[in-house]
């Protein structure tokens, strides 16, 4: 079963897509859209177009587990995903960002230059995670 995952931000979006199998992150890129409605449904046809059956949405948690406001949006573009006839699972996305970060830094990327990079490699972050743990 493959499986898409998203690194839901402002301004642009991190998508990562599995294999066909459902066992390792493969393909990795960004939607810049900040109208909610509107990355919706861009997630829906990348979903389709790909043949994923379920997404993953990064729920952000602050570090004593408790969720603040970027999780409301996050629960909010469940829902308008949901509306949309897609299975969505959301994923304690804890850390990615910064792991995404250090990953980047780790083999000589600018960040500053890299800020697409960033969301992509943390939505790869949030893939991994899942699989890992189904």
């Amino acid at each position: 079963m493959r499986v898409l995952a998203i690194d839901y931000g402002d301004a642009r979006t991190g998508i990562a897509v599995s294999d066909p199998l459902g066992m390792l992150a493969g393909e990795t890129f960004v939607i810049a859209q900040w109208d909610p409605e509107k990355l919706a449904d861009e997630i829906v046809q990348a979903a389709r177009e790909r043949g994923a059956e379920r997404l993953v949405l990064g729920l952000p948690k602050n570090m004593d587990g408790t969720e603040g406001p970027r999780a409301e949006k996050s629960r909010a573009l469940k829902a308008l995903l949901e509306s949309r006839g897609m299975t969505v699972v959301l994923w304690d996305e804890r850390r990615t960002t910064v792991d995404a970060h250090r990953i980047l830094r780790e083999n000589g990327k600018k960040e500053k230059k890299h800020k697409a990079a960033v969301d992509a490699v943390a939505a790869a972050l949030i893939l991994e995670g899942y699989l890992g743990a189904i």
